[in-house]
């Protein structure tokens, strides 16, 4: 390891525990005029998305006023998350109701994109809705190190992330996409990137003036995108990461990590061409293909997968006017 990097890891890696005083971070977060965002993005979550808003809600909003606005927004969930997440007093939105002019994509970027619009902060944190061992952590873990040093300007989450089995939890593995894709990619195009422990984490804050620059992968890319985009504007300085001890949440097939892996790779192949490290983007497919066996017949099964992207906020027209950008 370099004495950069080491130096890096040092200085921008963290533990909640660090944070733990949040009445601390309220009043510095109060001197420095800061408002905080905290946004879940939903699709189907009713089992879990009101334990997530009552405890954040009540521990961060009520007991301390670390965050100051606190909302859902959900891609058309066809149970009851939206009013379970309402009924415990999150603020709920549909994402196709948000800028309506731009249409409606299906997609966790999507949801997120659409945040920018739609909450206030200067600070915005972003929450899985799946976790089943919620915590406050989750939300000041992130936040703190973007009140405290004006330098840093993205923070992402690591954790341990067991995998959950019928016999209990393991305390090893998780994370297959990154050390199976991602960290190998990383590896040979963004060396400095391998730093991050979990790039794919769910869980990030970052300052609404970087969000509002960098376009946004409706699908898979989005958490990969950001990583490239702002490391290209602004270098490895400007991220952080915080240790949030341990994720427990609903785990992905393999089948499923699959076709998450075809939609990252075509992001990563469009970054690579307009940071100029490949000459042209090849042509490539946008159908996933894997094999059923069945009663000893192989059957291919095709899916289409196309990772659509949504332009950076600043340039779109209605974001414009409600900031005073126009």
């Amino acid at each position: 390891m370099t004495g950069d990097n080491q130096k890096w890891l040092e200085h921008n890696t963290f533990h909640h525990g660090e944070f733990w005083d949040i009445l601390d971070l309220v009043k510095e977060k109060e001197k420095k005029d800061l408002k905080i965002s905290l946004c879940i993005p939903t699709l189907n979550e009713e089992k879990t998305i009101g334990k997530e808003v009552l405890i954040l809600r009540s521990e961060l909003m009520e007991r301390y006023p670390l965050i100051d606005e606190f909302a859902v927004i959900d891609s058309g969930s066809n149970d009851k998350t939206l009013e379970v997440a309402e009924s415990y007093g999150a603020d709920t939105y549909l994402a196709s109701e948000i800028l309506p002019e731009v249409g409606d994509k299906r997609g966790k970027g999507e949801n997120l994109w659409k945040a920018i619009h739609q909450l206030k902060g200067d600070i915005i944190c972003y929450v899985d809705a799946d976790i089943s061992n919620i915590h406050p952590r989750f939300v000041y873990g992130l936040v703190a190190p973007l009140i405290k040093q004006a330098e840093v300007q993205y923070v992402k989450a690591f954790y341990d992330r067991p995998l959950n089995y019928s016999s209990g939890l393991r305390s090893s593995g998780g994370g297959r996409v990154t050390e199976i894709l991602i960290r190998p990619l990383f590896s040979l195009f963004y060396p400095e990137l391998t730093n991050i422990i979990q790039p794919l984490s769910g869980e990030y804050a970052a300052r609404r003036e970087v969000l509002e620059m960098i376009p946004f992968p409706i699908g898979y890319g989005v958490e990969t995108s950001h990583l490239l985009d702002l490391y290209e504007k602004f270098g490895l300085n400007a991220f952080a990461q915080t240790d949030l001890d341990r994720r427990v949440h609903r785990n992905q097939t393999t089948n499923a990590l699959g076709k998450m892996s075809f939609g990252i790779l075509q992001t990563f192949i469009n970054r690579l061409h307009s940071q100029g490290k490949i000459d042209r983007v090849p042509d490539v497919e946008t159908f996933y293909r894997r094999f059923e066996v069945e009663d000893g017949s192989y059957n291919q099964l095709v899916q289409e997968v196309v990772e659509e992207e949504r332009p950076p906020m600043i340039e779109i027209d209605g974001y414009r006017k409600r900031t005073g950008n126009s």
